[in-house]
């Protein structure tokens, strides 16, 4: 089979391997559809955090099962790609998200940009009727709503993200799907303009906001959420980069404010989002503006990192 493998920052090539076998308790995949995330697009730039090469990247996927012991030949599934080890601290008290031991497909562990995969049968969650599309977008929507869920969001509730890249635009959808008036803080003038023309969602000018969340990862944006939080309110950091970060304690303290990280997500999460795609609250297509097949994969990330391109997200057809 074929993987493509990323040797050092900036180098991505294609191998030919032998396959995987599974083993009882594992099931055998093959990769339909890969959706590129900025966790991906960071790690081949060499800036991603927790990252080490050689690498296989790729995370969010659409597989179909091709031998297990429980799910049925054929059946299109996703993955829940946090392998954690059950026993530390974390994953006792219900949050295997934030393992003390994680290891996180295509990030600690090679990842699924290759033809075929063996995954632990508890990790695999069957479409039950979604399309490859929507069971590849299913990772990327359940941080936003992971997100969401820490900061115990409520109907009415002014919230501002910052940031209207994948993630940050999955959680305006499902911050607005929840109930909330949503603001967007992004200086790109085309993803702005996405966001008004598809969420209905207009830049944030002036104003305190109940919740601040950070979908951007950007040291300076991080830095400058915390002065748009209203007394009381919530600043969520899903985005994530190296440095330290600094803010004002008088501020943040007078605000009696609540400072949180959001790390990856859980089976509830990705159930959640599942079933809006069943629902009909979320439309794949709006959101993939970029498909490519594998025999474009190695100059993928080259292009789509090109602001020319106005990427919303690009997704990988491995195989119909």
């Amino acid at each position: 089979m074929q993987h493509w493998i990323c040797n050092e920052p900036g180098v991505l090539v294609s191998q030919e391997v032998e396959m995987p076998q599974r083993t009882p308790g594992f099931s055998l995949l093959r990769v339909r559809n890969i959706g590129i995330c900025g966790t991906d697009i960071h790690a081949f730039a060499g800036n991603q955090p927790f990252f080490s090469y050689p690498r296989i990247l790729g995370h969010e996927l659409a597989v179909e099962i091709v031998e297990s012991d429980i799910f049925s030949t054929g059946e299109l599934a996703t993955i829940i790609p946090y392998f954690n080890c059950a026993t530390c601290g974390a994953c006792v008290a219900g949050k295997p998200n934030c393992c003390e031991n994680i290891q996180v497909f295509g990030v600690h562990t090679d990842g699924g940009m290759r033809e075929y995969i063996v995954v632990e049968d508890r990790y695999i969650l069957p479409g039950n009727g979604l399309s490859a599309d929507e069971l590849a977008l299913a990772e990327p929507l359940s941080i936003a709503a992971h997100g969401l869920r820490r900061a115990e969001l409520k109907a009415g509730e002014k919230v501002l993200v910052m940031g209207a890249g994948p993630i940050g635009l999955f959680t305006i959808l499902l911050a607005k799907i929840q109930g909330a008036l949503v603001e967007v803080a992004e200086p790109n003038s085309s993803r702005l303009q996405f966001c008004l023309d598809n969420l209905g969602v207009a830049e944030a000018i002036t104003g305190a906001f109940n919740t601040v969340i950070d979908a951007t990862g950007n040291l300076n944006a991080i830095e400058s959420g915390f002065a748009k939080m209203a007394h009381g309110g919530k600043y969520v950091l899903i985005g994530l980069q190296k440095q330290a970060i600094s803010f004002s304690h008088p501020e943040f303290h007078k605000r009696e404010a609540t400072l949180m990280s959001s790390r990856n997500a859980t089976l509830e999460d990705f159930e959640y989002v599942m079933n809006l795609f069943r629902d009909g609250k979320i439309q794949a297509d709006k959101f993939i503006s970029h498909r490519f097949t594998k025999n474009q994969v190695p100059g993928i990330f080259a292009k789509i990192n090109e602001p020319t391109q106005q990427v919303i997200k690009a997704m990988i057809t491995l195989a119909e």
